[in-house]
């Protein structure tokens, strides 16, 4: 009976040994499995931090390229038109790269939409491709933007808007009509899209961005008006019960609006007699709706294209010096406390008078620098420039 007793308490001593062995071998399991899961989860917690980490350095870096390029600083920019085929010609951009060097220039302003129409730079944009809109011929734009910049040149767009054959043509819903039916024409035989027209608006935008982003320090906009020459009493306008200046005005605010976080500069060219009148001439185009809105105006102040007459001299080109100042004293007080700051475009072309020699253009630029103003650009439709007129450096 002893015996017995003892047996079974053997027996229950030896199954709490076997609990205490299992309960032991189940907690350093548990233990063991709690520890691999904690392994594996921070090794997944890392992974995810490293993940977030590199999606934040991305992030960052997008958006250190977008803010990488600032605005160029303001400059009295002192400039020449140069077409695209001129541009994109080495040894002619070379020549006025050294012209630049030498003078007092440093700016040029290069068409990358003209009177055609066309797109002269390769543009990726679908609607210009679909159009066949394009026809490069700047070549690779960002080199030349490099090459003009390494010589401290500043680089203005130049982009037609509302002169524009290729778009009217593929487009008649958006161009202007004639009231002998189809498009109207100019007296060149070029057709103009519609300036009411919020898809001829976004069209233009579009372009303009793309350039902004191609690294140019300024977009400036060309034909910001309606028709001026031909048949007019055969135009069909649609501006509804608007003045045509209204449109303008309207088109002007839009533009600088969908631009203004673009790091480019922004200007409108306008008719010389903007600086004198207050009417819209007929074309839509006022200084009072351009001011607030725009960085510079370039009025076109080309003296052989004043009236016969005008000031009481029979030929303006003539007297170039009275040309630009009466312009520059009348059309000033428009710009007082107003964004805008003026730069006129001058002759340096011979028509009606001798301008090629310098002294012309010369006088034009002494008396634009009599007043406040922005810098002056000089047009040859040619481009044949010299250093005549130009003071060296």
């Amino acid at each position: 009976m002893i015996e017995e007793k003892e047996d079974q308490q053997n027996l229950k001593e030896e199954r709490k040994i076997v609990h205490h062995n299992l309960f032991l071998i189940l907690a350093t399991g548990f233990f063991v499995l709690c520890f691999f899961w904690l392994f594996f989860y921070w090794q997944n917690t890392l992974a995810i931090i490293n993940e977030t980490n590199l999606i934040l350095q991305n992030v960052h870096s997008e958006a250190e390229q977008k803010i990488i390029r600032q605005k160029t600083p303001a400059l009295v920019a002192k400039g020449v038109y140069l077409t695209a085929y001129s541009a994109g010609n080495p040894k002619k951009i070379t020549e006025i790269i050294d012209l630049i060097d030498k003078t007092e220039l440093n700016a040029v302003v290069i068409d990358i939409k003209d009177y055609s129409g066309k797109i002269l730079y390769d543009s990726n944009l679908s609607l210009v491709n679909k159009l066949n809109a394009k026809e490069n011929r700047l070549g690779d734009v960002k080199k030349l933007l490099e090459k003009l910049h390494q010589h401290n040149i500043y680089v203005i767009a130049r982009q037609t808007v509302f002169q524009d054959p290729v778009l009217a043509e593929k487009k008649p819903e958006w161009a202007i009509k004639s009231k002998s039916g189809g498009l109207w024409h100019d007296n060149k035989g070029l057709t103009w899209v519609d300036p009411t027209r919020i898809e001829v608006w976004n069209y233009n935008l579009a372009i303009a961005k793309e350039v902004a982003e191609l690294g140019f320090d300024e977009i400036n906009f060309d034909y910001v008006r309606f028709p001026s020459d031909g048949n007019m009493a055969n135009v069909v306008y649609n501006v509804g019960d608007k003045q045509k200046y209204e449109i303008m005005g309207q088109f002007y605010s839009y533009l600088s609006q969908e631009l203004s976080t673009y790091p480019v500069w922004l200007s409108f060219d306008m008719f010389g007699y903007v600086m004198e009148r207050k009417d819209d001439m007929g074309i839509g185009q006022r200084l009072v709706d351009a001011v607030d809105v725009i960085d510079y105006i370039c009025p076109m102040m080309y003296p052989s294209h004043y009236a016969k007459g005008s000031y009481g001299h029979a030929n303006p080109a003539e007297i170039p010096g009275i040309i630009i100042d009466n312009g520059m004293k009348k059309g000033l007080p428009f710009f007082t406390d107003k964004r805008a700051k003026v730069r006129p475009w001058l002759q340096a072309f011979d028509m009606g008078a001798v301008y090629s020699d310098g002294v012309k253009i010369r006088e034009q630029i002494d008396m634009v620098e009599k007043y406040p103003n922005a810098g002056w650009l000089l047009w040859n439709a040619s481009n044949k420039y010299t250093s005549a007129g130009l003071k060296k450096e």
